[in-house]
């Protein structure tokens, strides 16, 4: 960090920030009142103000973690951009973050119970008493933290929300199956994440498996094993029978080793949620992962829009903590409300300062709410962005009719990349667009394309929620054609008109300055002020044009709904009369 740069919180005190810029706090309020702030020694502002003072004193102001969602612009992983500003010397090996991944059938969910039942950390028997998540195995002396997520969609859904809490995938394939198409989405998952994987080769103990069969799967799937030169381990196991465990359990250690796996453990802690939930009994609950620095009982705490003390620290066996350090999975109770998975831990000053953070929080989440558009991807949205510099890379999601489609839409996308910007296919595969398909492009900042394929109901439904673009098309070169003029920055938006509501002319008057108003009926929809209007004599359309002006009871309003009267001003048109109709319509961005 450079002398001149100074970490300051959301919410700090005049005290605290004359203290961290090494100025008398006068100082400190002559300057807030010169910038129009009236503020006493104890009053508190917001990070946008101490900044703006911080800069005057000859300091850069930044906040305390860095954002992952800066992955996107940056080569680093996430665990890099939150180390980015610890000294190497202070930072320390910790445990290995593994989610298991892979098809629904092939042996997770026995994966894990192998794992965590021949080696649960500590001395306890009589296995797991409370499910929270996450919990820590021990390995020769070595810790791995294994997160207890019910699939991919979950793993994606919480880097969708800025969450990147995995160092190793784990990819359950069962050497009598092979890969199947859940594989290949949860490979394309942990790939976007990118997660390294290892792959755990089950049911080696059955008589029909075929290992080297599944092997040739999986290195057409970009995984090589390194028997045969390639990068990715490829261990057999039977979580059954409990063989190969000790050997999954090396690999996740030996690739930890290589990966570098670091904290900084003297520091005050941040992390993240796992899971939250309500108990009838101690409150809101949350499953956290300390994730750099060290979490003590006491210390208060942010949790996304909440805060609180951390009264108790307890892990998967009921076991109370004092302390839990970097890459350890514990459930905290004394939060004030339950947080979402995915939310931010960061340890703060005081209660006071973590009120102030959480109300500000809040009150920013309503007025997102109240103004929200759904961010929304296509490929016109993004030939825009390529325009203004923006974006580099289009990551797709694709959905064919059959499994022979893929190749030559793929083949022919990938060719279209260039030095400046380049086509990643980050999914690829044959059925309908499903609701996991929308959540891998929301994580990945992409768009779904279609080929001869419809979304689901759970797909659309998301899709909205979520503003993601689904574009389906039947013919390929009109697909290749849409992404090239895309990448180049060409593609031009596409507009429908949609038709918002009809009024009838009840009465006109005619008013001083302003000219001819037509006193109008809403029969359907609604009026907006932005709309454009038709007016219709016999239902022929005598003219079209903007609102000028829109009024109910002399009062100007953006909108009358439906069995309302109200005043209408049609621009630029003084022929309008009683009896005729008014169509109103805007014009929308077509899918």
């Amino acid at each position: 960090m450079s002398e001149t740069e100074v970490i300051i919180p959301e919410i700090i005190t005049v005290r605290d920030l004359a203290e961290l810029l090494d100025e008398t706090p006068i100082k400190i309020i002559k300057t807030l009142m010169n910038n129009g702030v009236l503020a006493s020694i104890n009053q508190q502002v917001d990070f946008d103000t101490a900044a703006i003072i911080a800069s005057e004193f000859g300091y850069e102001a930044t906040l305390p973690f860095a954002d992952v969602t800066e992955e996107a612009e940056s080569e680093l992983s996430a665990w890099q951009i939150l180390l980015a500003n610890e000294e190497p010397e202070d930072l320390k090996d910790r445990p290995p973050v593994v989610t298991i991944l892979g098809h629904v059938d092939h042996g997770k969910t026995s994966m894990l119970d192998a794992i965590r039942h021949t080696n649960v950390v500590g001395d306890e028997s009589g296995g797991i008493t409370q499910h929270i998540g996450a919990y820590q195995i021990k390995h020769n002396g070595r810790r791995i933290t294994f997160l207890d997520t019910p699939g991919h969609a979950a793993f994606t859904a919480m880097r969708a929300r800025g969450a990147h809490t995995t160092d190793i995938a784990v990819l359950v394939v069962a050497a009598d199956d092979g890969v199947k198409p859940q594989t290949t989405e949860a490979i394309n998952h942990a790939r976007a994440a990118h997660v390294p994987i290892i792959v755990a080769l089950n049911k080696i103990d059955k008589n029909n498996a075929q290992p080297e069969a599944v092997k040739q799967q999986l290195a057409n799937e970009g995984l090589m094993t390194d028997e045969w030169g390639g990068k990715t381990m490829v261990i057999p196991v039977s979580a059954k029978n409990q063989v190969g465990l000790e050997d999954l359990l090396e690999a996740i250690v030996l690739l930890a080793d290589e990966i570098g796996v670091k904290a900084n453990p003297e520091r005050p802690a941040v992390g993240t949620v796992i899971e939250g939930r309500m108990d009838k009994h101690r409150g809101p609950l949350a499953t956290i992962l300390v994730q750099n620095g060290t979490l003590r009982t006491g210390d208060v705490v942010i949790v996304g829009r909440t805060w609180g003390k951390a009264r108790a620290l307890v892990d998967e066996n009921d076991v109370r903590h004092r302390t839990a350090p970097p890459a350890t999975p514990m459930l905290i109770l004394g939060l004030n409300d339950v947080p979402e998975a995915g939310d931010r831990l960061e340890v703060v000053k005081d209660e006071r300062t973590a009120r102030a953070i959480a109300e500000k929080r809040q009150e920013e989440e309503k007025q997102r709410t109240v103004s929200r558009q759904p961010r929304t991807l296509s490929l016109d949205d993004f030939s825009a962005r390529i325009r203004e510099g923006e974006v580099k890379e289009l990551n797709i999601v694709l959905k064919t009719d059959v499994q022979g489609s893929i190749e030559p839409i793929v083949t022919s996308m990938e060719r279209l990349s260039n030095e400046e910007v380049k086509v990643n296919m980050i999914h690829a595969a044959a059925g309908n667009i499903s609701e996991s398909d929308i959540t891998l492009a929301t994580a990945s900042e992409g768009i779904v394309i279609g080929f001869r394929v419809d979304p689901d109901a759970a797909a659309r439904r998301a899709a909205d929620s979520q503003g993601v673009k689904i574009q389906t098309y039947d013919i390929i070169y009109e697909i290749i054609d849409d992404v090239e003029k895309a990448l180049t920055g060409l593609l031009d938006p596409t507009y429908e008109e949609k038709i918002i509501g009809m009024a009838t002319v009840r009465a006109t008057f005619e008013i001083p300055r302003l000219g001819r108003i037509a006193g109008c009926y809403v029969n359907d929809g609604l009026i907006r002020r932005n709309a454009q209007v038709r007016v219709l004599r016999d239902d022929a359309v005598i003219h079209e044009g903007y609102i000028d002006s829109l009024k109910r009871f002399e009062k100007d309003v953006r909108e009358v709904k439906q069995q309302f009267e109200c005043g209408v001003r049609v621009e630029d048109f003084d022929d309008v009369q009683e009896g005729d109709r008014l169509q109103f319509f805007v014009m929308e961005r077509s899918e």
